[in-house]
């Protein structure tokens, strides 16, 4: 891809003190998810709180007879739609595996979040000190994720695998060496979608519309380093809590010297400024980050979600991709889940490829759980496996390297729609298979970085 190399060269996007200040700042400022300090002890009490630790050490191991797997997904809140399809991605591996391996039952405990960072990490909390699970596979959202991801270092003992939580940090910057993300993340999604809106669609001016954290960060950062380098500008990007009931005033507000408008809104979210744009007599084509185009949204009843019509985004999955392990999902999950969408959902897709990771794992290892779990953390390095999607592997920080998918809204002849496969992106690593180092200078991906007005 000619953007890839001509980006090798490129220094003028981004200065290395928006770099500084992105690495410092809003993004990697969500360490609230570190564990808080505690008060200095008493002898007595440390003794106390040292055999606590003791005790909950010899829990982390595989009991003789079972597994426990603790998941959370975002059950509750704006997304609670979303970790439904979440929490049948789990269900679908989980079957694939008949419920035992190695002769040892796997129990799936469950906890619900609500998209918030601090309730993420007391329901992990939870799994881990009252449940006593052996292991994590969670949670769905960004915020969510760099929690996780900080409790993660807290607990070297144990396994996190992720959810479907894309935000680019997770895995990228200030990595925990006990998490895995087998999903990937929203840049990696992007990649090709801003060359293709600027020379196959024609869009030169592009505003951006999304909900304020971090992994629609990583969405509309994916789009525009692309898009910019190619020559296209942004000149106006639009933040908006998740949740938001009224988006009379953003509508208001998006230039009208624009030729498309990029919408990374999830869920409920998505449907809410569809319905109102529509409304307010919104003309300027869309251009999707992949949960605006998620299934959930386009099987919405009524004539809201046709506005996506036409809408080219980057996507985990495409609903008419040929391959026979796409299609033999497809079949999987509608006899499964008769009353779900029309497709499998990019949460699913994630949730359910996570989960089957640490099945395929765990089966490797013939449950051996022992030593700090060492013999299950090096089976998920170095596993590759047939995926959904196609092949998926992990980089050096353990996160996904796999192909990617261009996509156009469509019309199915029964009025329903789809996303309809344009080009698959083959194994896209997360610097959009630039060397680390030069992307890595591009700086974390927030509400101001990157920047082409």
């Amino acid at each position: 891809m000619r953007f890839l190399d001509d980006l090798r060269t490129s220094r003028g996007l981004m200065s290395a003190a928006t770099a500084l200040l992105a690495c410092t700042g809003l993004l990697l400022g969500c360490e609230e998810g570190s564990p808080p300090k505690a008060d200095v002890a008493s002898p007595a009490e440390q003794a106390r709180n040292g055999q606590a630790k003791a005790e909950q050490g010899k829990a982390a191991p595989a009991s003789a007879e079972q597994i426990k797997i603790g998941v959370i997904a975002t059950m509750t809140g704006p997304l609670a739609s979303l970790g439904e399809e979440g929490m049948r991605g789990v269900d679908l591996a989980f079957d694939e595996f008949g419920g035992a391996i190695a002769g040892k039952k796997i129990v799936l405990v469950k906890e619900s979040s609500d998209a918030t960072p601090n309730v993420a990490r007391d329901a992990a909390r939870k799994l881990l000190e009252q449940e006593k699970v052996d292991f994590i596979v969670g949670p769905l959202s960004g915020d969510e994720g760099l929690a996780i991801r900080d409790l993660a270092k807290s607990h070297p003992e144990r396994v996190f695998v992720n959810g479907s939580a894309a935000a680019q940090d997770i895995t990228l910057r200030d990595q925990a060496p006990n998490f895995y993300r087998f999903s990937p993340d929203g840049a990696q999604w992007m990649t090709g979608v801003g060359s293709y809106a600027f020379k196959e669609k024609g869009y030169k001016r592009v505003a951006t519309l999304a909900e304020d954290y971090s992994y629609p960060y990583t969405l509309v950062g994916g789009f525009m380093a692309e898009f910019c380098h190619v020559g296209g500008r942004v000149p106006k990007k639009l933040w908006v809590p998740l949740g938001t009931k009224d988006y009379s005033s953003v509508i208001s507000s998006l230039p009208k010297d624009i030729d498309a408008i990029y919408v990374a809104l999830g869920g409920a979210d998505a449907l809410t400024f569809l319905k109102q744009y529509k409304q307010f007599g919104g003309k300027a084509p869309l251009i999707g980050g992949s949960s605006t185009v998620d299934q959930m949204v386009l099987d919405s009843k009524g004539a809201v979600a046709e506005h996506l019509v036409g809408t080219v985004s980057g996507v985990p999955i495409a609903d008419d991709n040929p391959s026979e392990t796409w299609q033999s999902f497809v079949k999987a999950y509608r006899a499964k889940f008769p009353d779900g969408y029309k497709y499998p959902s990019g949460t699913l897709y994630s949730y359910y490829t996570n989960m089957k990771a640490a099945l395929l794992a765990l089966k490797q290892v013939n449950g051996d759980l022992s030593s700090n779990q060492e013999k299950l953390k090096d089976a998920l390095s170095k596993l590759e496996f047939e995926s959904p999607n196609g092949k998926v592997k992990l980089d050096k920080n353990r996160n996904a390297i796999s192909d990617s998918y261009l996509t156009v809204v469509e019309k199915n002849e029964d009025g329903t729609l789809f996303k309809r496969l344009l080009k698959v992106i083959p194994e896209v690593n997360q610097t959009m298979k630039l060397p680390e180092d030069e992307f890595l200078k591009l700086g974390s991906f927030n509400r101001d970085n990157p920047s082409c007005p």
